[in-house]
């Protein structure tokens, strides 16, 4: 089975990296569209534009199943793109919400909800929470950690300043915190010493694997041999190599 998985940059091989652990395809096309990273700033018609283009691109690989690793998408373009195609198209924002049911059995236990400015205004995910019982929720838009990691930064002064900026105005120690967009969970260790490690960090890769498995069955194997892997840009392909190569260990 021939999977693809779409991302605005480089954020999604989170994503990828869950996928492959599980071993769940033979074969997986990734492709991140660098040239025009980020998507979180820009407005639903532009997301919906570049997320058809998208859609093109995986045409011409044939894939079997579209798995969109970008929450900006999930939450604004999904819908159009599954009246363009057969494909079964899988986005993560309900692997999300559902990952923090699992774990969150309190309705009135706070939620944070972080994520691009666009993914925060959709509603998608306080809304979903909200329909499921829960009544403490807050969402912030947490822009600047996306070009934090897609430059690569690892100073921790830097990601230090940036979250004392955003979080400042919380009062009470979230009891989960949902990692609306898939570049975050590469700062996760720096989010959870910030709140001194009494936050559970909801991660949308590895919500999707379970939520593959119950809605599609497409279950993890530990026999077969690791999915053949391509990675496409729209934009300088070697660094998104390098990326993935020092995230996810392989060579290219």
């Amino acid at each position: 089975m021939k999977a693809g998985v779409f991302d605005s940059g480089v954020g999604g091989l989170t994503v990828l990296k869950s996928i492959l652990d599980a071993n769940m395809f033979d074969e997986i096309i990734y492709y991140g569209d660098t040239a025009r990273v980020p998507y979180g700033v820009k407005d639903e018609q532009t997301i919906i534009r570049f997320s058809l283009e998208a859609l093109d691109f995986f045409a011409t690989h044939q894939v079997d199943i579209l798995i969109i690793a970008c929450n900006t998408v999930s939450a604004y373009a999904i819908d159009v793109m599954k009246k363009h195609t057969s494909i079964p198209i899988v986005g993560v924002i309900e692997p999300g919400v559902q990952a923090l049911k699992n774990k969150i059995s309190n309705k009135d236990d706070p939620i944070l909800v972080i994520a691009t400015k666009a993914t925060i205004a959709s509603k998608q995910y306080q809304n979903k929470l909200q329909l499921n019982g829960y009544t403490s929720i807050q969402s912030l838009a947490t822009g600047l950690f996306v070009p934090i990691v897609e430059e690569g930064i690892e100073d921790e002064n830097i990601l230090k300043a940036s979250m004392q900026y955003y979080f400042s105005s919380i009062k009470q120690t979230p009891q989960a915190i949902i990692l609306g967009c898939t570049h975050f969970p590469l700062i996760a260790p720096s989010i959870e010493k910030f709140f001194a490690h009494k936050s559970i960090l909801i991660h949308s890769g590895e919500a999707i694997i379970d939520y593959l498995w119950k809605n599609y069955q497409i279950a993890p194997n530990t026999t077969s041999k690791q999915a053949k892997l391509d990675l496409y840009a729209s934009s300088d392909v070697l660094a998104l190599q390098k990326t993935a190569h020092k995230w996810l260990g392989i060579n290219f």
